[in-house]
C-alpha cells in the first residue's frame, strides 16, 4: 500500500491515479458518507433567525457584532468549507496553500462589498447552485476527472478565483434579503467581511491539522479517493436542491 507521504506534490494538481476495488463494505460506507453530508449541505449557507432580527434592528455602528456573525457564517457555512476542503485537499506546502486561500479570499470579498452595497440583485438559489458546482468541481479536479474529460487541466487558480466570486455572492445574498439601517451600513459591512476572513481562517486551522494527521495514515491515499467523491456528491445535492427551489420555489 502506498503512504501518503509518498505522494508527490504538484500545487496545481497532485492526485495521483491507482486502480481501485470496491467492496460491498466500501460502498456502504460512502453511501452512507453521502447520507450524512447532504442534509449538512443543503442547508448551510443561512442566516440563523435570531441573527437576521438583529441586523435588521442594528442602527449605527456595530462593528464587532457585526464581524462576529461574519465569523460565525463562515464557520457554519459548511458548502464554503468543503469548498475549500477540496481546495486545499492535495496541497501540501504552507505557501501553496496561503496562494490558493487569498484568491478565494480575494473573490468573495469583492463580490460580497459590491452585492451588498450596490444593491445588485441575483437570484439567490442560482447563485447556491453554482456553489454546489464549485463543490463538484473541485471532487472531480481532485479525482483526475476534468483532465480526463477535457484532454487537459483547467487552471486551478483562476478556478479558485471565479468560484470565490460566487462564494461572495452567495453571502451577499443573504444579506440582501434583510432590511439593513443605512447608518452605518458601509463599515458595518466591512467589519462583517473580515468577521468572513477570521472565520475561514479558524475554519481552515482546524482543516489543516485534520488533514495533516490523516495524511500520515498508511490508509489516506486509498481514503482520499472516497473523500472526493462525497465532495462530488454533495455537491450535486446541493446544485439539485437549489434549481429545484429556484424552478418551484
Amino acid at each position: 500500500m502506498e503512504k501518503a507521504q509518498d505522494v508527490k506534490h504538484d500545487a496545481n494538481h497532485p492526485y495521483q491515479q491507482r486502480p481501485l476495488h470496491y467492496p460491498m463494505l466500501k460502498r456502504v460506507l460512502v453511501a452512507f458518507g453521502i447520507a450524512l453530508l447532504l442534509p449538512v449541505v443543503v442547508f448551510a449557507h443561512g442566516v440563523a433567525d435570531s441573527d437576521q432580527l438583529f441586523l435588521e434592528q442594528s442602527v449605527g455602528l456595530q462593528l464587532w457584532p457585526f464581524g462576529y456573525l461574519g465569523a460565525k457564517h463562515m464557520v457554519t457555512g459548511y458548502d464554503h468549507i468543503l469548498f475549500l476542503t477540496g481546495v486545499i485537499f492535495f496541497l501540501y506546502r504552507a505557501r501553496d496553500v496561503a496562494l490558493y486561500v487569498t484568491l478565494f479570499s480575494i473573490g468573495h470579498s469583492v463580490t460580497l462589498l459590491f452585492g451588498v452595497l450596490s444593491g445588485t440583485h441575483i437570484d439567490a438559489y442560482l447563485i447556491d447552485a453554482i456553489i454546489g458546482l464549485s463543490v463538484v468541481y473541485k471532487g472531480c479536479d481532485n479525482l483526475g476527472l476534468l483532465k480526463k474529460w477535457l484532454g487537459k487541466q483547467p487552471n486551478a487558480k483562476a478556478a479558485v478565483l471565479i468560484f470565490g466570486l460566487f462564494h461572495g455572492l452567495g453571502l451577499a445574498t443573504k444579506l440582501q434579503g434583510l432590511t439593513l439601517s443605512v447608518d452605518g451600513l458601509v463599515p458595518n459591512i466591512l467589519a462583517f467581511n473580515v468577521g468572513v476572513e477570521v472565520g475561514q481562517l479558524l475554519a481552515l486551522s482546524v482543516i489543516l491539522i485534520g488533514m495533516g494527521f490523516w495524511r500520515r495514515t498508511p490508509a489516506f491515499a486509498r481514503q482520499a479517493e472516497n473523500a472526493n467523491r462525497l465532495l462530488i456528491f454533495a455537491g450535486l445535492g446541493l446544485f439539485v436542491y437549489q434549481l429545484r427551489g429556484y424552478f418551484y420555489g
